[in-house]
C-alpha cells in the first residue's frame, strides 16, 4: 500500500477530484494549505502598498491505495492538475505499513 500526496492549485481540485473518481478512487481527503517552493511567493499591491506574499494558497489531497494502481493514480493527478506555469505543486508517494478502518476493525487492503 501507498500513501500519494499531491500539492496542487485550488482550482484543479474539482477537475482532479473528478477524473480521480472516474478511474475508480473513491476516497480521498483534502487539506487546505499554504505553501512555496521555487517561485518564492509574489508581490501584490494594496491600496497603494506594495506587500510579498510569502506563502500561496494550495490544496493537498491525500489518497491510499494498494500498489497496482499507484501509477494510474499519478499519471491521472499529473495530466489533470498540470497547467504549465510555475506553482503546478508536486506528488508526493510513501510506503504504508498499515491502514486500520476504525468502525469494522478490518485492516490492510480491507480497510482501503
Amino acid at each position: 500500500m501507498k500513501k500519494i500526496e499531491a500539492v496542487i492549485k485550488p482550482f484543479k481540485l474539482d477537475e482532479v477530484k473528478d477524473a480521480l473518481n472516474a478511474i475508480g478512487i473513491q476516497g480521498i481527503t483534502v487539506t487546505e494549505v499554504k505553501g512555496f517552493g521555487r517561485q518564492k511567493g509574489h508581490t501584490e499591491l494594496y491600496r497603494g502598498a506594495e506587500y510579498v506574499v510569502d506563502f500561496l494558497p494550495k490544496v493537498k489531497v491525500e489518497i491510499i491505495a494498494s500498489d497496482d494502481v499507484v501509477a494510474n493514480i499519478i499519471e491521472t493527478i499529473e495530466r489533470t492538475a498540470k497547467t504549465g506555469r510555475l506553482g503546478d505543486g508536486k506528488i508526493f508517494v510513501t510506503p504504508l505499513e498499515e491502514v486500520v478502518r476504525i468502525r469494522t476493525g478490518e485492516s490492510g487492503k480491507a480497510a482501503i
